[in-house]
């Protein structure tokens, strides 16, 4: 799906500022999706339309869902698919440029599919104080039939770096058994400030626990 409107048609409303200790304000603005700006293509259906501005310029960022959908069928028997995609931009001058773009999926599935956003974990952030953004995406991806955790995963950018932090959620097996939880950070994270994996961890903590529709 592509939604191209010309920039002048642009709406705002005032989401309000994203905050944490020692951090910058940043004021965040829900955008009206039925006017996204033209230049901005997108698959899926948008989950978050949101900009801010920060010493990069003008950023937008549209995160999207598409699936789970049939893929194919063998033996009557149907196949599922289902990715999530983030795009993010700049747009500086008149210009639109993409930056950068997360895209992951879950293909050929026979079983039960996930590959989401996670709701409320969209952040953005500057704990660093310098002037830049952080943005902060969770979801998570699976193909199973059972009671078993789903692979979860925080991508959080900060211009055109890439941080992750990659593991799995937390299922609760009976009143005192649990399986799951674990997470690694990559090299970028390791090597980062430690303010990102502080508030990584407690993003991850916060919606550890997998629920069941």
């Amino acid at each position: 799906m592509n939604n191209r409107i010309k920039t002048g048609l642009f709406i705002f409303i005032v989401l309000g500022s994203v905050m944490a200790s020692g951090q910058e304000t940043i004021k965040i603005t829900i955008l009206d999706t039925t006017r996204i700006p033209q230049g901005i293509k997108f698959e899926g259906k948008v989950k978050n339309a949101i900009q801010w501005i920060d010493l990069a310029g003008d950023n937008i960022l549209i995160t999207t869902e598409a699936g789970p959908a049939i893929g194919k069928t063998v033996d009557d028997e149907n196949y599922w698919n289902a990715s999530l995609y983030a795009y993010h931009y700049i747009s500086k001058g008149g210009t639109i440029k993409q930056t950068w773009r997360v895209y992951d999926f879950i293909k050929e599935c026979p079983l039960d599919i996930e590959a989401q956003f996670i709701d409320k974990t969209l952040q953005i952030t500057d704990l660093n104080n310098d002037g830049t953004a952080e943005v902060w995406l969770m979801y998570k991806t699976v193909c199973h039939g059972d009671v078993s955790p789903c692979d979860m995963k925080v991508i959080m950018y900060q211009g055109q770096q890439k941080f992750a932090m990659r593991g799995q959620n937390k299922v609760q097996l009976s009143e005192n058994e649990f399986y799951g939880g674990d997470y690694k950070f990559d090299a970028a994270f390791s090597a980062g400030p430690a303010a990102f994996r502080e508030f990584a961890k407690k993003l991850w903590a916060a919606n550890i626990m997998q629920t069941w529709e």
